[in-house]
């Protein structure tokens, strides 16, 4: 598996390649503004390369990055972004951090603005990833005051800072591992938010964010032969949807599963700690009689997926997502009703909300629930299953179940909701043949 792929901190792209790639997923993504926000690493030689100030980062390119050396010393064609002072108090305070992401997600501004962090107990990974969550009292942008202020909070352990009135600091070993937290936390922002709107978001035990995934996937390893034209094709078209799936931020770098049958009990699913945007068809997993190709190793979720095979032989493709507004519901522990507009009832008939845990403690029972009888689960505080025949049909209805609950959120501020009578319901099945 590349290197570059994966969650090892070793990345062999050069730090300003890093800082220009990682800011146009951020800049892309809504995350900051043409002016706002800033990234830097930390090089093995103690010199910093950041973002520049006062740059449009929509345009950003790799000879705009500036390079600070440990004298003060610059080089570059701009001046080093302003909020330099406090990527450096936060290196001096860490040695073990080797790079810093601060931007302004409007989610993450909002928590800013009332004071307060996200709870990240909604959701696993975000626990996993996060940590627990700093607050810095505001001080003055670009004023050594500010960076003691952020400092004080890193050197007391996080690695993931809200700034009060401003916006999001996080940290890490590698450019990547800072984004991860950075991204997971805004969608545990976004999470929350739309949950509150749902009903009341539930945050999960101790005890529930300690289960473990177990190590089903460490399947023995083989050696494949040569790739059919199918299995290519199968790959290809993973590729296409995982990227898709990403940027419609439907889930983030690394987390969220896509899998196909190729025959039986063979199948084709995307590996563990890979950048779901940088993804590649060879990183993809090929399990054949049981067995993982050698090098690679599969999705945690790989004896869930395998179950569901067994049990729905017209099943092809498997999709567990965090589309944010499905799983608004999921955390409010909230039933999402289906039967709003013809194509959402016609694509996901009604959902199921499973309990929390029931993903790693009783799968033969998720297997069961979920079919082409029911194609879509929720589980509280996890994430989203879909299946299909095809892998396009299990995008399409990840996408319909995320628009539709979006619209329904949105229609709840306007006024109450008049869902299709089951007189219509039924008209639907008789047309569209379900049964």
């Amino acid at each position: 598996m590349s290197s570059r792929n994966s969650t090892n901190p070793r990345d062999l792209s050069h730090p300003r390649d890093q800082i220009v790639e990682f800011m146009e997923r951020i800049y892309g993504y809504g995350m900051t503004t043409t002016s706002g926000g800033n990234l830097s690493i930390r090089d093995d030689n103690g010199d910093v390369w950041v973002s520049p100030a006062g740059h449009d980062k929509g345009s950003l390119a790799p000879h705009d990055i500036v390079c600070v050396h440990a004298d003060g010393s610059t080089a570059g064609p701009h001046r080093p972004s302003s909020e330099l002072p406090f990527h450096l108090a936060i290196y001096a305070a860490r040695p073990d951090v080797r790079a810093v992401v601060h931007a302004h997600p409007p989610a993450l501004v909002a928590f800013s603005l009332a004071g307060t962090v996200p709870d990240t107990r909604i959701i696993p990974k975000a626990r996993l990833v996060c940590g627990d969550v700093g607050f810095a009292p505001y001080e003055l942008p670009g004023s050594d005051a500010l960076g003691r202020s952020i400092a004080a909070v890193f050197a007391r352990g996080h690695d993931t800072v809200v700034l009060e009135n401003h916006g999001i600091v996080c940290s890490g070993v590698s450019l990547f591992e800072a984004f991860g937290r950075f991204e997971t936390l805004d969608f545990c922002a976004r999470l929350s938010i739309e949950a509150h709107r749902v009903g009341s978001p539930h945050t999960l035990t101790e005890e529930q964010l300690g289960f473990s995934k177990g190590d089903s996937h460490l399947v023995d390893e083989f050696d494949p032969g040569p790739a059919p034209s199918r299995e290519r094709e199968l790959r290809t078209t993973m590729v296409k949807l995982i990227r898709r799936a990403y940027d419609q931020m439907l889930f983030t770098s690394t987390e969220g599963t896509f899998s196909c049958r190729l025959a039986d009990s063979d199948l084709l699913i995307t590996p563990y700690g890979v950048d779901r945007k940088r993804i590649d068809a060879d990183d993809i997993v090929l399990v054949a009689a049981g067995r993982r190709e050698r090098g690679k190793t599969p999705s945690r979720s790989l004896s869930l997926h395998q179950k569901i095979y067994a049990r729905h032989l017209d099943v092809n493709a498997i999709l567990i997502a965090h589309p944010p507004s499905v799983m608004a519901y999921g955390v409010a522990h909230e039933p999402f009703n289906t039967r709003t507009i013809p194509e959402s009832y016609v694509m996901l008939r009604d959902i199921a909300l499973l309990e929390y845990g029931a993903q790693y403690t009783d799968q033969d029972s998720v297997a069961a629930m979920i079919g082409p009888g029911r194609p879509f689960v929720i589980v509280e505080n996890d994430c989203a299953i879909v299946v299909g025949s095809t892998l396009l049909e299990a995008f399409d209805r990840l996408e319909v179940a995320e628009f539709s609950a979006r619209s329904v959120i949105a229609a709840s501020a306007i006024g109450p909701i008049t869902p299709i009578a089951e007189t219509q319901v039924e008209a639907l099945r008789k047309a569209f043949g379900i049964r």
